[in-house]
């Protein structure tokens, strides 16, 4: 059990998927290139890209507006040659009325070539964009607790979540209460996850949709990345999907359990939806991912409050941004990591440069910013005085990781499970809050600190004592 606070030495050709510039600060070296012909940078205009985002070179999304004829989109489609590679229609989309989907088109242009091409020869487009890539940003007796390393949790140092005063007062969290973790994938039956991860009752792992989802036996969740319902591919030698499973441990691992980390809740049901793998995950997948636990929760009434969204590195959205106004209208919230610009020079002011996608628009996002256990903001955190709200534990923080192990990262990554977690944490201990009930709390809850004053609409960090 080593800790890695300044880079990922253990597994580094993974490392490379998992650290982003955006979400794991300090935690960025030894990365991989992804192939050459997979991925481009923009370097024109916000018009069709963000300056400076990956996207997949040869790869567009494409939403036709409503009542178009096939000969209309044909024609569309025809001025940059592009293919339709999957078409994505969701049940949530399908619930709020969209007929169309969204198309993923491959083009044998580069894709801001096509993107002119295709928005500049007609009306029959809604919006097309590229296809972004994004990246990973009562007492406990367990020892990572007692020992003083989980000081994000502990009362003990005044600059952490203040976690185990809510404890004390008997707030611990309720297994009725669910959060969706889009991220890389979560190690289902780590000794400190166990138990606390989602079983689907209503999909038998047989081979069919018992439910009719569109997932057949989506038993913990989804892999979108790999189009499968294996949501952990680390198998025993812990060889992917640590960041996943370290943000689990962060919001929910069970505690006094006598081994390992606890969680800010000792209770609570993770569903995993992985859209991150070994080179990142794409917008088309981010936005597959929201629409299942939205569907989840029209389709079951499951209790989901909040996805926890540790990742970042695409320019602006508009498909990701209508997949998050769904999440608005079922009462989810969408806690995302303000990014961590500062690790490298880039522009870590989110007010002046936004990252998303903690800077979209919608009343359910909350951007989390990270600090440090003596109150400092993270020297790798991104801030923003009006498009960031809050600042949270981010640096040296423990957790689980895969295989059944524990280590130490830094990044707003971190910071974003601790308020993901404070959220399930007030949903348990006042059942039926909506989601701007919820967040109002949070932040209504923020001690004012001084690091984080004009630097988040808050000022403070997360205190979710009075939970």
């Amino acid at each position: 059990m080593k800790s890695n606070n300044s880079s990922f030495t253990r597994k580094s050709w993974l490392a490379a998927s998992l650290v982003s510039a955006l979400a794991l600060g300090s935690c960025e070296t030894n990365l991989e290139a992804p192939d050459s012909d997979s991925v481009a940078q923009s370097d024109t205009s916000n018009a069709y890209g963000e300056s400076g985002k990956d996207f997949v070179a040869n790869e567009v999304l494409v939403k036709f507006k409503p009542g178009q004829s096939e000969t209309a989109k044909s024609n569309a489609l025809a001025r940059i040659s592009g293919r339709v590679s999957e078409k994505i229609l969701t049940k949530a989309m399908e619930r709020h009325g969209d007929k169309e989907g969204l198309l993923v088109v491959h083009t044998p242009l580069a894709a801001i070539e096509a993107l002119s091409k295709i928005k500049d020869g007609g009306s029959e487009v809604e919006f097309a964009e590229p296809n972004y890539i994004y990246t990973h940003t009562a007492a406990s007796t367990d020892p990572y607790f007692t020992n003083g390393s989980l000081w994000g949790l502990d009362a003990k140092n005044v600059y952490g979540s203040q976690a185990s005063t809510a404890w004390a007062a008997g707030h611990t969290g309720s297994a009725d209460v669910f959060v969706g973790i889009i991220d890389e994938g979560v190690q289902f039956d780590h000794p400190d996850l166990a138990g606390q991860i989602w079983t689907n009752p209503y999909d038998a792992a047989d081979g069919v949709d018992n439910d009719g989802n569109g997932y057949v036996d989506d038993i913990h969740g989804w892999d979108f990345d790999g189009n499968n319902n294996s949501i952990y591919d680390g198998t025993t030698r812990g060889s992917a999907d640590d960041h996943g499973t370290h943000v689990a441990g962060t919001i929910g691992a069970k505690a006094n359990n006598g081994q390992g980390v606890a969680g800010v809740n000792w209770s609570v049901t993770i569903i995993s939806t992985k859209f991150l793998g070994k080179r990142g995950g794409t917008t088309a997948n981010a936005v597959k991912a929201v629409d299942y636990l939205n569907d989840l929760k029209s389709r079951h009434g499951l209790n989901i409050i909040a996805s926890n969204n540790s990742w970042g590195g695409g320019g602006f959205s508009q498909a990701l941004s209508d997949a998050v106004s769904r999440a608005n209208d079922r009462n989810i919230l969408f806690i995302a990591a303000a990014g961590n610009g500062g690790s490298d020079g880039v522009g870590d002011d989110n007010d002046a440069v936004a990252s998303y996608p903690s800077n979209l628009p919608q009343p359910n996002v909350i951007a989390v910013a990270a600090i440090t256990s003596s109150g400092a903001k993270s020297s790798f955190s991104n801030y923003g005085a009006t498009t960031v709200d809050i600042g949270a534990p981010g640096s040296g923080i423990w957790s689980s990781t895969a295989y059944n192990i524990y280590e130490s990262y830094n990044g707003t990554s971190m910071a974003t499970p601790h308020v993901t977690g404070a959220a399930a944490l007030y949903a348990a201990s006042h059942p039926g809050s909506t989601a701007a009930a919820i967040k109002a709390a949070i932040l209504n809850s923020a001690t004012p600190t001084p690091s984080l004053a004009g630097k988040c609409t808050t000022g403070g960090r997360l205190n979710v004592s009075s939970f």
